[in-house]
């Protein structure tokens, strides 16, 4: 089975490139994030899940441990083919993948291709409880190859999947600000940040930390 692959990127497609190592061309699916990363005629490193069916060996490639995990679980969801969870990884980073989960915002995922409003509850559903990490032996090693905003906002995730101490209390702020007219996106957050830097907050001071939250962004 192969792992990863390091070469020269040969060709890129709008879904798929050809990375040569050692003059072997290999055909790779990806997502249009990783994709973006990749230069042609430049040397690049991708991770590697191979597929393999009855008719056929694929290959899918990722510019990171955590996109890869991210595919990994959105394809265990019923409906979510190879395809279906590469058009979510190229709308959808894996930091915003984890805060649309937790926040159970399934219009997040309809802006996929080929994914609508049945299958994006069902995503939400059944990955609520999933949180999505690699190894973070694996992940400082991206942070000192790639020091970009998607691993500050790994690390912020991190921190708020720990940051409430009663997920009720965060769920009640969020529907309050919903009913106020915030986007369920926009109000978890603000929630979140509330609650990661008092934890210990109850429901109305969640509420009126987030008002201040959105208040010093207008």
């Amino acid at each position: 089975m192969i792992a990863k692959l390091k070469g020269i990127i040969d060709t890129i497609g709008e879904d798929w490139c050809i990375i040569d190592v050692n003059g072997v061309g290999y055909l790779v699916s990806a997502s249009s994030k990783t994709l973006g990363k990749l230069v042609r005629g430049g040397t690049a490193s991708l991770l590697i899940e191979t597929v393999v069916r009855e008719d056929s060996i694929s290959l899918f490639g990722f510019f990171d441990a955590w996109e890869k995990e991210w595919f990994n679980t959105l394809t265990k969801v019923q409906g979510v083919g190879n395809k279906v969870c590469l058009s979510i990884l190229s709308v959808l980073s894996p930091a915003q993948l984890s805060q649309a989960v937790s926040a159970q915002d399934k219009n997040s995922f309809t802006r996929a291709s080929g994914v609508g409003p049945k299958l994006a509850a069902r995503i939400v559903t059944e990955l609520k409880d999933k949180i999505v990490t690699v190894p973070i032996t694996e992940f400082s090693k991206e942070i000192e190859m790639n020091p970009t905003e998607e691993t500050a906002s790994y690390e912020d995730s991190v921190a708020i999947m720990n940051a409430a101490e009663n997920p009720d209390t965060m769920e009640d702020a969020i529907s309050a600000l919903v009913n106020l007219g915030y986007q369920r996106l926009e109000a978890y957050k603000a929630v979140n940040k509330a609650a990661k830097n008092k934890p210990d907050a109850g429901v109305s001071d969640l509420i009126k930390l987030a008002l201040r939250e959105f208040a010093q962004k207008d």
